[in-house]
């Protein structure tokens, strides 16, 4: 009977993380998808924003995207101008912004709410699955989502790439 129930809980598990990846997004170029482009694959989804204090972190993922892509990784940036309004201009300005500015190859995806009514469903999968459920506190936040889907951690704004907590954190989730 135990084992039924820790199957039972396995799957129910397993279900709730696959649920990521029937999540619609819109990437910053407009085509709409689904997470399921990145199932398998080792996410770290950060909120951007081009004028705020944190933003020079777009070169640590860039970095962090470059160095651990060819063994699964994917950074992620969703800009949001809810802290701020430090991310005012369209998705064609962002985009221009993030490859002038910092060279950005990572994925990006379309503006949206992290917080409030109109949070965005990857957000409130990322909420709803992280031990941390308060609301996204700033620009910059990042969560760390393992190979299946898993919600590993999350790292609040002044967590930088460069920071062996999160680089250790990625390094284990691609083994």
């Amino acid at each position: 009977m135990i084992k039924l129930f820790l199957i039972g809980a396995i799957f129910v598990m397993a279900t709730e993380n696959s649920k990521l990846y029937e999540i619609p997004v819109t990437s910053i170029d407009g085509k709409l998808t689904t997470m399921k482009d990145y199932a398998g694959k080792t996410l770290l989804i950060v909120n951007t924003a081009s004028k705020c204090g944190y933003t020079p972190q777009y070169e640590g993922l860039e970095v962090l995207y470059e160095k651990y892509k060819d063994k699964g990784l994917v950074v992620l940036g969703m800009p949001c101008n809810q802290f701020g309004s430090q991310e005012p201009g369209t998705e064609a300005e962002i985009k221009k912004f993030c490859t002038l500015k910092y060279n950005i190859k990572f994925p990006m995806l379309k503006k949206a709410d992290v917080n409030g009514p109109n949070r965005h469903p990857l957000y409130q999968f990322l909420l709803s699955n992280s031990s941390d459920k308060n609301d996204i506190q700033w620009n910059f936040e990042k969560f760390l989502i393992d190979k299946n889907g898993k919600v590993m951690a999350r790292f609040n704004s002044k967590t930088t790439p460069e920071s062996l907590d999160l680089i250790n954190l990625v390094e284990k989730s691609l083994k």
